[in-house]
């Protein structure tokens, strides 16, 4: 304030209002002797007439300890918070950059074999898009089974919910139905959204009908190699296609552990 043209009065009424919490040295007093402090004003700041009180001076060094230890936390956060969001940005890019996968071992099995439900009939599904399935869910049911009917309302909910989601899943529909009356009305009063094997050709897909276990409803879930990643049973024990979901959850939603049936 000296340097700015204030004078020593204004300075000390300053002073006054706002205290000094700084010590005052050899060096500090020449420097205020040469800025142009009085005698007075350099008697008063030795005699420590401006100084803060100790409680004062105690209670602002607390604050701005923990006013420093707050932006150190904040900090870290921020830090976590960053690695956190790279490490997805990471996450993303490499699955962007997976290789479509290509020669399916399921789409040459089914090719040219698949119908939907479609406008109250059924209509030859185009197969060609499962060249670059990574994952291939396959559903054995029927509808003269009871468990079936009340299982596949739901595999309808969650597939219309989670198929927009991820263009690398579709799932298969293989009939166990007695006739064809009975595999189209399956179809029509669920409302199936995903394709079929025509009924015609169940009987001679033995490659695919290996996967179904020894009761239904059955999911099962392959990758582009044939390979099982989830299966309602375990051996001959029946764990139900609801796991198989769970699984399914699991593997969208990043790297999952899955049992593997041999």
């Amino acid at each position: 304030m000296l340097r700015a043209g204030y004078s020593s009065s204004s300075v000390q009424q300053e002073l006054a209002a706002r205290h000094f919490a700084d010590t005052l040295d050899q060096a500090k007093e020449t420097m205020l002797i040469q800025a142009g402090a009085t005698p007075a004003l350099i008697g008063a700041l030795k005699a420590g007439t401006y100084s803060v009180p100790a409680e004062q001076a105690n209670a602002a060094k607390e604050q701005l300890a923990a006013e420093a230890k707050r932006r150190v936390a904040q900090a870290e956060e921020s830090r976590k918070f960053d690695t956190l969001y790279q490490s997805q940005i990471a996450q993303q890019r490499a699955a962007a950059q997976l290789p479509v996968t290509t020669n399916n071992f399921i789409q040459p099995l089914v090719k040219g074999d698949l119908v939907y439900w479609h406008n109250g009939s059924l209509s030859r599904f185009d197969d060609e898009p499962l060249e670059k399935k990574k994952l291939i869910a396959l559903y054995f049911s029927a509808h003269w089974c009871g468990p079936c009917r009340k299982f596949t309302p739901q595999l309808v909910e969650y597939y219309n919910r989670v198929a927009p989601q991820h263009p690398e899943f579709e799932l298969i529909f293989i009939s166990f139905d007695r006739n064809q009356f009975g595999f189209e009305t399956d179809m029509r009063e669920a409302n199936m959204p995903w394709p079929a094997i025509d009924y015609q050709k169940v009987a001679g897909k033995d490659a695919i009908r290996k996967y179904a276990g020894s009761g239904i409803p059955c999911l099962v879930v392959v990758d582009p190699t044939g390979k099982v990643i989830s299966d309602s049973f375990a051996g001959k024990q029946y764990l139900g296609p609801a796991k198989v979901l769970a699984d399914l959850d699991a593997i969208f939603a990043g790297p999952a552990q899955v049992a593997v049936r041999q």
